[in-house]
């Protein structure tokens, strides 16, 4: 190793090559790779979103069209199919990702811990790489509820064993962050075998494309057992760099949103999925807002309008407060 001992001419040559021994010591136990940015908008900004077609239907209801337009991939999904809505919406890309295939589960949260879904994540983070657009990865999101497949808990508290557990979940997601995020082969590998996962499944580098990783678990679990609540599968300050949940009118359960919103200090906040839900009710929308407006981390909120019961067209009322709201200039289209 050669030392550039004019740029330190006062330390013996022992103490500059333990200085340097200590500085790799340093690197490889510092954490892992935290994306560059978290994508947020400017300081003040809220960027507010949808999910599902026509675009169009949304935009006339709320008066804004998306600045987030989000899309339900199934794992193994046709990748350009993923990407086109956004680019013809120009906005960013949302991208929930859900195991479930129709009413399979196409892979569990342990085989793509790992490396059993490499070959499409990483066809993923080249496609997101080619779009250019800035992606925000929601992974897995309620996964603290039963009726998503990577749940680790049944609907009556058994566990689904261990590669659903939420150890598993947690091992994945830093998985999935590790390729999306891309960058040097060896790097990811020296990263994934000091987490105790097998190496990536890539003969070279990967892109870096515009990568943000989202957490969205719901604000309290179910079933409510023991090791179901948000917290356990919390991935860690390093893989997450937006924290967010979903939240809907038919449960407006503003305390535990107000406790969840507590417990992760520091982070960007986001709603994934927010919508009416079987009641044409202003007031819902006057006191979310309310609550968005007394929060400032939150910086994104997304309206979900897949499916029958939350589309807006359905409650007129509740749409008009909604587009009164978002007609301030904080909120981003």
């Amino acid at each position: 190793m050669r030392t550039e001992s004019n740029s330190v001419p006062n330390l013996p040559r022992r103490q500059i090559l333990v200085t340097a021994l200590v500085s790799i010591i340093l690197l490889a136990c510092a954490p892992a790779i935290a994306s560059a940015s978290a994508f947020q908008p400017p300081a003040g900004k809220i960027f507010t979103g949808e999910t599902g077609d026509p675009v169009s239907s949304y935009t006339t209801a709320a008066g804004k069209s998306p600045a987030v337009f989000q899309i339900f991939a199934a794992w193994g999904e046709y990748l350009p199919a993923i990407f086109a809505d956004a680019a013809r919406a120009h906005a960013r890309l949302m991208l929930h990702i859900t195991t479930a295939f129709g009413s399979r589960e196409a892979i569990t949260p342990g085989q793509i811990a790992r490396g059993d879904g490499d070959a499409w994540l990483i066809a993923l983070n080249h496609a997101a790489y080619q779009s250019g657009l800035v992606v925000y990865v929601r992974l897995m999101a309620e996964m603290d509820g039963y009726w998503n497949p990577y749940c680790a808990f049944n609907a009556d508290g058994t566990s689904r064993g261990p590669d659903h557990s939420a150890a598993a979940y947690k091992r994945a997601f830093k998985r999935v962050a590790l390729i999306m995020r891309g960058g040097s082969l060896a790097h990811i590998d020296a990263v994934l075998h000091r987490l105790g996962m097998p190496p990536l499944h890539a003969s070279g580098d990967l892109d870096r494309p515009a990568v943000a990783m989202a957490w969205v678990p719901q604000t309290a679990g179910d079933p409510a057992v023991p090791g179901n609540q948000p917290a356990a599968y919390f991935p860690g300050r390093n893989w997450v760099d937006w924290v967010g949940t979903d939240f809907y009118g038919k449960f407006p359960n503003f305390a535990g949103l107000n406790s969840f919103y507590a417990a992760y200090p520091g982070y960007p906040f986001l709603f994934g999925e927010y919508a009416l839900w079987g009641a044409d009710d202003p007031g819902f929308i006057d006191q979310l807002f309310g609550w968005i407006g007394s929060h400032p981390r939150t910086q994104m909120l997304v309206y979900n309008q897949v499916g029958g019961p939350f589309q807006l067209w359905r409650y007129p009322r509740a749409a008009r407060a909604l587009r009164a709201h978002l007609a301030g200039a904080q909120f981003l289209g």
